[in-house]
């Protein structure tokens, strides 16, 4: 039954390859640019990747005495996204010892911009694929037509060719609808998780700043 399955899935895959017309190759490729795009920010994505849960208490806990030492920090560096942003802030005050709120918080900002873009990446390329898939499915609809409209022109019946221009507007319309929805789906996905992932890293930074002023006034 599997078997079968596969069969007519493969069967209807080729059936909508020769009948939708030039336009759906560009389609295709979008489509497996949006899935490969989609993996990859869910692989980036991921809390162990970007803020483990159990990396910032203890390191708060350490800062209320002195800072880590160098082998400490570069291990946090590897740990995750956070990790870099925290050990950044953390070296600047190893290497500063006397430096201002105000050009902590600069540098911590630079540092926290610097992980947001990462965070974004590729989300406006998903949403430009989105709409060009659309845009894509609407221009292969509008070729069908032209096609049936010629067909029709011309004084002999031309059923093969009217049938020609039905296929490639419907084929188009439907799988231009078929990369646009998911990839619109996974983008406002996607968007929700990285403003989720950026608010986390903005309330974990003012902590270990507020942390870091008041190691500064014990010494």
């Amino acid at each position: 039954m599997r078997a079968l399955k596969l069969y007519f899935a493969g069967f209807f895959l080729i059936e909508l390859l020769l009948h939708a017309g030039w336009p759906i190759w560009p389609l295709l490729g979008l489509s497996v640019l949006s899935l490969a795009l989609i993996l990859e920010r869910i692989w980036y994505m991921r809390p162990s990747h970007i803020a483990p849960g159990d990396l910032l208490d203890p390191l708060l806990a350490q800062c209320r005495t002195a800072l880590p030492t160098q082998q400490q920090s570069q291990d946090l560096k590897e740990n995750s996204v956070l990790g870099q942003l925290l050990s950044t802030t953390i070296e600047r005050v190893r290497q500063q010892p006397m430096i201002s709120e105000a050009g902590l918080r600069q540098a911590l900002e630079m540092e926290g911009r610097l992980a947001c873009a990462k965070l974004e990446k590729h989300l406006s390329t998903l949403a430009m694929i989105a709409s060009l898939a659309t845009l894509m499915g609407l221009l292969g609809t509008v070729i069908g037509m032209i096609d049936i409209f010629a067909a029709q022109s011309q004084n002999a019946q031309q059923p093969a060719q009217m049938a020609q221009g039905i296929s490639m507007a419907l084929y188009n319309t439907a799988f231009g609808l078929m990369v646009a929805i998911p990839s619109l789906l996974a983008w406002r996905w996607l968007r929700s998780r990285a403003d989720h992932h950026i608010l986390h890293l903005e309330v974990a930074s003012e902590r270990l700043l507020m942390q870091l002023q008041h190691l500064q006034r014990l010494r």
